[in-house]
């Protein structure tokens, strides 16, 4: 095969042998770094002048025969037949030397003097071309003969070409030193790659319009080296995801050369990207002199770039094939230097933890500080690591218990299932006093999440008892009490409501966590009803959310501030919030973190009526974050899930989400209420009522019990009702429905539209229109498409039961367009079940980007019209005159180039959206 980028060497070395057949001697010195591409270069010269009629003799030298006496010699004399008589004289002469073992020197010089002979003898008859490979390996008795026959064969026809690469010159010196001493010595350098010779090579294999950006990206990462360039080559063209021949062409380089090579690229390999300064001769004891030799060294041969391995996979390679215990004492050696320098806790942290052993005392102050930046940065599994790793070392059994509670919040953003495993030495730890209240606050929070709710509820009491005795504790203790009586009710203290205000007299502490207060202030508002209050202080939360050190309360704080917004109908604030935050924290915040996202994504599209992105962002949630993982707040995501499902008409992936295993504690949690709203709607849509008004009155009696029925977290009332009323029972139905219209929680606006529409459908046919119009008002302002369409339907009927059918068909076909819409297609199946009677198959929606040249007042009139509203009832509505409707109608008919009321789109809303 052509070489490259050997072309100038070869005409050099072809040039010494046609002077060589003039009977002039000559010396060539093939120097460069390992695998540069020596070996070749000698071996294809050496085959060119055989084919030409030379008479070749070749040696490769190796470590092991360094010992060999006249190895070299042997090889080169034994490998090709000479001709008689000259070869059987040099067999006697080296089978003589042989059995001697070894001569005395006025001996061995003898035999030099006699071999010589020989060869000049040989070279008088035919060219002879002597080739010796890695001349810094040989054999002592072999490199004196080469002085001897290199400094009597300057008249002769006999070239001698060697290799070397620099690395032993305490055994080649006197060699070179002849070898420069000759008249017709040429010292030729064999260079690495550059990026054309690199671009041809990776032409070769896969041609040349894909060439040129690989070569670049391989070169650089060779640093030319052939060897290292073929095998990265090999590499990509087997198409696999790791570097195997590079790393094998790697470990040859460093096989069997200068120990203290090897030993420097293992120090390299130890301390990896350090930016610290920490001296390589310090760490391996070494001469400085001897490590910058030989970081020039491996520099030179392609491996090392700025005192760093070109590839990561090199430095892997190499340090996965340092001795265990050797590679730990350079790691621990690494960590000291670095303490001594005084380097970042995390360069010394790195170390330890990369040593595989207990770490000392004096690692323990690094190791707690690195935890706590990488906690800081999210990079929780490093964080995690270094936690681990200090709870093996010496500590007394308080610090182990701070250092565990730290670990398991670390492990529960990470994976909230793997933290469960610390919880017991932590309940241990508290009871022995080892762990302090305020960890016991937020150990009582994991135990919670995965229900364990009597070891929660009996760490509970311990903590109560020692609060009377820490101040601080007990305000804190205090929040606690406030979250719990929203989310965890039966555990807080009976009769128990969070503080009104944040600044209600207590002292602030600098550890006290601002997200448990806040979640605490939230709840009590809710609690009380005070919907408008929770929004402002939901918002402030939300916004203050980058700030601070991740808590395990943070979550929490989020959540609630999400719930609180939702149940107010907030849903455009809620939505703008989610995005921000998951833009802000994009690849940063934890697992659980985004899953909370997720449902947040998913509560916001099912309150639009959006069930199809609803169910899709619940999905999204619950592959983030198992059923498992969710523990007790997996009724949340599992909950929507189901409700979208049954909205969207799919009943068996609703009733098979049922199946799933939730921890019994769930139910005794305000999530628990969430699960069971959406279980009595999914019963209510398959008509299964009974079933449905269990679910509803259970969700009543758990929200009165706990005293969270001002909260309004979910509209049991009126899923109660509709319960009834599948079953016949109007009077329980107007019962409830009362309940609801004189009920004033959080959340009445649906609640009342919804109540409305109940009533109309039990009331005289006569009041229907209005009390469902009043309806249709509150639902547009929170923006819920999917239970407008089903309040427009009940108005398309009750106009076709009063005979307004022009009417009733124009409701239909916007109700009909907003099922669509929402992908409702139980609703939309019922709808279409009914088409028929009122004359008319639904017409297509409007065209959005007609609808848009429309101006608001023109949008609103539109959409009453399209409902059936005459221009008199349109101006009453409006606040207008019958002239000006009729005007903007007008306009509208232009605009979107129809002539008649029933062309109106079914797309349009006479409402803004008022849902932030």
């Amino acid at each position: 095969m052509e070489l490259i980028e050997r072309h100038e060497q070869i005409a050099v070395l072809e040039d010494l042998a046609e002077q060589c057949i003039t009977g002039q001697g000559q010396v060539a010195l093939l120097c460069g770094a390992p695998a540069t591409g020596r070996t070749a270069l000698l071996q294809s010269f050496a085959r060119s002048q055989l084919e030409r009629g030379a008479l070749v003799l070749s040696a490769s030298c190796a470590p092991a025969e360094e010992g060999l006496f006249l190895g070299v010699v042997s090889q080169l004399l034994y490998a090709t037949p000479l001709p008689d008589p000259h070869g059987t004289e040099i067999g006697r002469l080296l089978e003589g030397a042989a059995a001697q073992g070894g001569t005395a020197d006025a001996d061995r010089q003898r035999l030099y003097h006699a071999l010589c002979l020989r060869l000049r003898a040989v070279a008088a008859d035919r060219p002879l071309l002597i080739t010796v490979d890695d001349i810094g390996h040989a054999d002592p008795a072999s490199l004196d003969f080469l002085q001897q026959l290199v400094r009597r064969s300057s008249a002769d026809r006999i070239m001698v070409t060697v290799t070397d690469n620099g690395e032993r010159p305490d055994v080649t010196a006197p060699l070179l030193a002849e070898l420069q001493r000759q008249q017709h010595m040429r010292h030729i350098q064999v260079a690495p790659l550059s990026r054309r010779g690199a671009y041809e090579l990776v032409a070769r294999r896969f041609g040349p319009e894909s060439a040129e950006p690989l070569a670049a990206e391989l070169h650089a990462a060779s640093g030319g080296n052939p060897l290292l360039l073929s095998a990265l080559i090999d590499d990509r063209a087997a198409q696999t995801q790791d570097n195997s021949r590079y790393e094998l062409a790697v470990l040859g380089l460093l096989q069997d050369r200068d120990p203290v090579v090897l030993e420097v690229a293992r120090g390299i390999a130890v301390l990896d990207d350090e930016e610290t300064g920490l001296d390589t001769a310090r760490l391996l004891d070494l001469n400085p002199q001897a490590v910058d030799c030989a970081l020039r060294k491996l520099t030179s041969a392609g491996l090392l770039l700025n005192r760093r391995f070109r590839q990561e996979s090199a430095r892997a390679a190499v340090l996965e094939r340092i001795p265990e215990k050797v590679r730990a004492t350079l790691h621990r050696r690494a960590a000291e230097l670095l303490i001594e320098s005084g380097s970042a806790p995390t360069a010394v942290a790195f170390h330890l933890l990369s040593a595989g052993t207990a770490p000392p005392v004096w690692g323990m102050p690094c190791l707690l500080e690195a935890a706590e930046q990488e906690l800081y940065s999210l990079r929780l599994v490093r964080g995690a690591q270094y936690l681990e790793l200090a709870l093996a070392g010496p500590t007394e059994p308080g610090a182990a218990a701070s250092i565990r509670a730290r670990l398991t919040h670390t492990e529960w953003m990470i994976n909230p299932v793997s933290a469960g495993r610390h919880l017991p030495a932590l309940t241990n730890a508290l009871r022995a006093g080892h762990l302090s209240l305020r960890e016991g606050l937020n150990l009582i929070r994991h135990l919670l999440w995965h229900g364990r709710t009597q070891e929660a509820g009996r760490l509970l009491s311990l903590v109560r008892d020692g609060a009377a005795n820490s101040p601080a504790v007990a305000d804190e203790l205090r929040d606690l009490e406030g979250w719990l009586a929203f989310t965890h009710p039966p555990l807080a203290r009976r009769g128990y409501l969070p503080p009104v205000r944040p600044d209600d007299g207590r002292t602030v502490t600098p550890l006290a966590d601002p997200w448990l207060q806040a979640a605490a202030v939230m709840a009590g508002q809710l609690s009380r009803g005070q919907t408008e209050e929770a929004v402002v202080r939901a918002k402030e939360t939300l916004r203050d959310l980058h700030l601070g050190r991740h808590t395990c309360w943070v979550d929490e704080a989020a959540l609630l501030a999400f719930r609180t917004l939702l149940v107010a109908d907030r849903t455009h604030t809620a939505q703008e919030w989610c995005e921000r935050l998951l833009d802000r924290e994009a690849g940063g915040r934890t697992l659980p973190w985004r899953a909370l996202m997720l449902f947040v994504r998913a509560e916001v599209a099912m309150a639009r009526g959006d069930l199809a992105g609803a169910a899709r962002h619940a999905e999204e949630s619950l592959t983030e974050l198992n059923v498992r993982a969710w523990g007790v707040a997996a009724g949340l995501p599992l909950g929507t899930l189901i409700l979208a499902n049954a909205r969207l008409g799919r009943f068996e992936e609703a009733g098979a989400l049922l199946a799933h295993q939730v921890p019994d504690t769930m139910f005794q949690t305000s999530h628990g209420v969430h699960y069971l709203y959406a279980r009595g709607q999914l019963h209510l849509a398959t008509r299964h009522y009974h079933a449905a008004l269990a679910d509803f009155l259970s969700c009543g009696d758990l929200v009165r019990g706990w005293g969270l029925d001002p909260a309004g977290l979910v509209q049991w009332r009126t899923g109660a009702a509709e319960a009834w009323l599948g079953l016949g029972n109007t009077e329980q139905m107007r019962q409830q429905v009362g309940n609801q219209l004189t009920w004033q929680g959080s959340g009445s606006a649906r609640g009342r539209a919804l109540a409305l529409r109940l009533t109309a459908s039990a009331g005289p046919v006569g009041r229907r229109p209005q009390l469902l119009l009043e309806s249709l008002e509150l639902l547009e302002k929170c923006g819920d498409r999917f239970e407008q369409a089903r309040t427009l339907a009940k108005l398309s009927s009750a106009y076709h039961l009063l005979d307004e059918n022009r009417r009733a068909r124009m409701v239909f076909r916007r109700s009909m367009h907003l099922a669509q819409s929402c992908n409702a297609e139980s609703l939309t199946r019922e709808l279409l079940s009914v088409s028929s009677e009122l004359g008319e198959a639904p017409a297509a929606s409007g065209d959005a980007e007609k609808l848009a040249v429309l101006t608001g007042s023109e949008r609103r009139v539109a959409a009453l019209a399209a409902m059936g509203y005459t221009n008199r009832e349109i101006a009453t509505k409006l606040y207008i005159t019958a002239s000006t409707v009729e005007q903007h109608l007008t306009r509208v008919y232009r605009k979107l180039e129809i002539t008649h009321r029933k062309e109106l789109p079914s797309d349009l809303n006479w409402l803004r959206d008022k849902t932030g």
